[in-house]
């Protein structure tokens, strides 16, 4: 049987969330928001805060948050992109994932203290 495939409607600037399902490359990924950056004609490319990744169209969850709203998100995932490195301490790099799979567009009091002191300790700070 041939199975029809679902256009793909995300926009750039558009936040999902990931479902790994059954794909390994998105193992440890699921559940984290990414940001789409690219779309293709079944896939699309998202930013994570580890990097990026290219997802078919059925491993996306849209968030369905007001462009405003997709804003937030992508100033945060701004900055933990800043702060995120390979090299960093396995530690640094579970806060940074746990603060990838907030479902909500806003840090707590708490976390925004923990993301700002990754920034200044890994020189990843806007200066005004």
């Amino acid at each position: 049987m041939e199975r029809t495939q679902v256009p793909n409607t995300y926009q750039i600037g558009e936040v999902c969330q990931i479902l790994a399902k059954d794909n390994p490359e998105l193992r440890g990924k699921g559940g984290c928001w990414g940001i789409v950056n690219h779309v293709g004609e079944f896939s699309c490319t998202v930013t994570m805060w580890d990097g990026e990744y290219t997802v078919r169209i059925n491993h996306l969850k849209p968030l369905n948050y007001l462009e405003s709203e997709c804003q937030q998100v992508q100033e945060i995932s701004d900055r933990i992109g800043r702060v995120y490195s390979d090299s960093l301490e396995e530690t640094v790099k579970s806060l940074l994932q746990s603060l990838g799979k907030v479902n909500r567009l806003y840090l707590t009091e708490l976390e925004e203290k923990l993301l700002s002191v990754l920034e200044s300790e890994y020189g990843a700070e806007i200066t005004p």
